[in-house]
């Protein structure tokens, strides 16, 4: 029962949200960012966390919408399965020639 009131306040947290517009949330973000960036244990920092949240979450659903939209999607569309890649074979690695170590016959440098 918890659980059913839960996600109805939650529910109209965004139908509440999404009445307002983007460029009125955004003009508040800076204000709330700083709120936020300046952290202090109170309920005052908390809501300003949650108010900062709110219009970042806004501003990713228009983005979300946008990009759907522009993909020609309807709502409740889902966008088609896009193919998987044909993989590329690699190209060959070319052989490196061994090596032979030298013994080094100089005569050690006094220490100074």
């Amino acid at each position: 029962m918890l659980e059913d009131s839960v996600e109805k306040i939650l529910g109209q947290l965004a139908k509440k949200l999404n009445e307002f517009d983007e460029a009125s949330l955004m003009s508040l973000w800076e204000r709330y960012a700083e709120e936020v960036q300046r952290f202090e244990p109170s309920k005052r920092w908390e809501e300003a966390a949650l108010i900062l949240s709110f219009i970042q979450a806004v501003r990713f659903k228009n983005q979300l919408f946008n990009f759907h939209w522009s993909k020609g999607l309807t709502p409740g569309e889902t966008a088609p399965a896009k193919p998987s890649p044909t993989p590329v074979p690699a190209a060959p690695t070319p052989l490196k020639p061994q090596t032979k170590i030298l013994p080094f016959t100089g005569k050690p440098t006094p220490k100074r």
